[in-house]
């Protein structure tokens, strides 16, 4: 606001000769952070531009200064305590790393651990690093990822993120309301001296469908509010105060993405969200709306000015953060994000939903993970169990795919549930058909740890989370300071599709007002910034 104050000051100064050609114009659409005053050529008839103070005369429009820091909604800056409208995305099995979230910390903007698929230790010895590192620090969190086959594992997450008092929690892949997340939102809900409800803690809630918005649009169902003060797990006035509020006041709205998607168009989904929301609002008597943002696709400027065109609140970028310096994958996959274009990249199944045959956007170029997990699916759907696999194919899973024997993958795998939650060798010793699920889900699932952890004998089965945002984010930055990997670091990332965006904006409205706008002035080109 100062730096807006000190501008209107200074009329008396002189600012930029007028700009009348395409390309003076193309050039002065970068200088955002002055003011704009489109004038009459009174000689050609035509219009151009002035930067900087008001001209003397002649004037048909005035901008005022853009900052990408005011791209977004104000609400969600003063929410966060941030400075940017920006979210770094929970990308999950700790690629989203604590180096990436304190980093953007330390810039202003927010960042969320990727704490999905990760057992609970892992996720403790995250949260306490954040939590040491991030004293008196508010604006970072953690995600709480929906696991409808590790409830108990699900809950306990919920349980930690509360005892250490994390102070944001993105809550994603929910279909449907469990006691975990509603505990999420209910705990710590007060009145201050004036009688507002307060939280302890802000919700995210990333969504893809306009029902699952709905369930968080609206307060906590009052089945899961009574089980939980059943439980003493809430108050009767935490349960009281979360049935007036509802479950999440920031709504992530999830297009095109990679990981768990739906492949909505962010140019349907979010406008239909926003008319939810604000139907929502009126039916409840909500005293402030509830935040809306964008993820999904968001890997250029131009796409983070249409999704703030199109009325989000904040952005949210995951697949593009995985090439950053701070991203906990390997290097040889970071190299394969590198080379990939918007069409490289492919449905597959999903290790942590596989039974309920849910799919998840993965890098196709590269890698042969997606046609060999869907030979897993297929084999899966078809069978009862492993003992009714053909000879020939069983053959075939063990040789391309599994590279190994069905009993020596299943003896690791009951290894792994021995220790994460031997509830589940229970009920494969019961069904032999979950028993199946658990031995071709070792290969879903630890074909995302050999790309993470850069194991060159299975480079073909890496499963690399992946959307179209990747590869629009390639052809972006090609023959620029970006294209070179020590240079990006998740925050000169961010910087600059928020400044690529603000001069995106800036162009628009010039063009709205009849200025020769040419195609070079919606480019930015990526440069680094403090």
């Amino acid at each position: 606001m100062e730096i807006l104050l000190s501008l209107l000051k200074c009329d008396d100064a002189v600012g930029t000769p007028p700009m009348f050609t395409a390309e003076e114009i193309a050039a002065g659409v970068r200088r955002v952070r002055e003011h704009a005053h489109i004038v009459a050529d009174t000689a050609g008839g035509g219009l151009g531009l002035v930067l900087g103070p008001r001209p003397a005369g002649g004037i048909v429009g005035t901008l005022p200064p853009l900052y990408p820091e005011w791209l977004g909604g104000r609400t969600f800056c003063e929410a966060h305590g941030v400075r940017f409208p920006y979210v770094a995305g929970e990308m999950a099995n700790g690629i989203a790393t604590t180096r990436m979230v304190m980093a953007m910390a330390g810039a202003e903007m927010l960042g969320f651990f990727g704490a999905g698929g990760l057992g609970l230790p892992q996720i403790e010895s995250a949260v306490r690093e954040l939590v040491t590192e991030l004293t008196g620090v508010s604006n970072w969190g953690v995600n709480l990822i929906h696991s409808p086959s590790e409830a108990e594992l699900e809950y306990r997450v919920a349980k930690l993120l509360l005892h250490y008092g994390v102070p944001c929690i993105s809550v994603s892949a929910f279909m449907e309301l469990t006691p975990a997340v509603v505990l999420c939102s209910a705990s710590g809900l007060r009145r201050d001296g004036e009688g507002r409800i307060v939280r302890r803690r802000r919700i995210l809630a990333k969504i893809s469908r306009p029902e699952t918005a709905e369930r968080f649009l609206s307060p906590a169902p009052q089945s899961l509010l009574r089980r939980l003060v059943e439980l003493g797990e809430l108050t009767a006035e935490e349960a009281e105060l979360a049935a007036r509020v509802p479950m999440a006041e920031d709504i992530t709205v999830e297009s095109d993405s990679g990981g768990h998607t739906d492949n909505r168009p962010l140019g349907s989904l979010l406008p239909r969200i926003l008319l939810l929301r604000d139907e929502l609002t009126r039916r409840f008597g909500y005293a402030r709306k509830v935040r809306i943002g964008a993820a999904g696709g968001l890997g250029t400027p131009t796409g983070v000015a249409a999704a703030f065109a199109l009325g989000a609140d904040y952005v949210v970028t995951g697949s593009v953060n995985q090439v950053a310096t701070e991203a906990g994958i390997s290097e040889e996959a970071k190299a394969m994000l590198a080379e990939a274009d918007i069409a490289d990249v492919v449905m597959a199944p999903a290790a942590d939903m596989f039974e309920m045959g849910i799919k998840l956007q993965v890098l196709r170029r590269g890698t042969m993970f997606a046609p060999r997990a869907g030979q897993l699916y297929e084999a899966y759907q078809v069978h009862a169990s492993l003992e009714e696999l053909p000879t020939a194919l069983r053959t075939k899973l063990e040789r391309e795919v599994l590279r190994a024997p069905i009993e020596e993958v299943w003896a690791a795998t009951r290894q792994f549930w021995q220790q994460r939650d031997p509830a589940e060798l229970a009920r494969a010793e019961a069904d032999p058909k979950h028993r199946m699920a658990l031995v071709f889900r070792w290969y879903l699932g630890n074909s995302n740890r050999w790309a993470i952890s850069g194991d060159s004998a299975r480079r073909t089965d890496y499963q690399i989370w992946c959307g179209p945002a990747m590869g629009a984010f390639n052809r972006w930055t090609a023959g620029s300071f970006l294209a070179e990997p020590t240079n990006r670091s998740v925050v000169q990332i961010a910087l600059n599709l928020l400044e690529g965006a603000a001069v995106v904006t800036r162009a628009h409205q010039l063009r709205t007002y009849g200025l020769p706008i040419t195609a070079s002035a919606f480019h930015f080109t990526p440069r680094r910034l403090a």
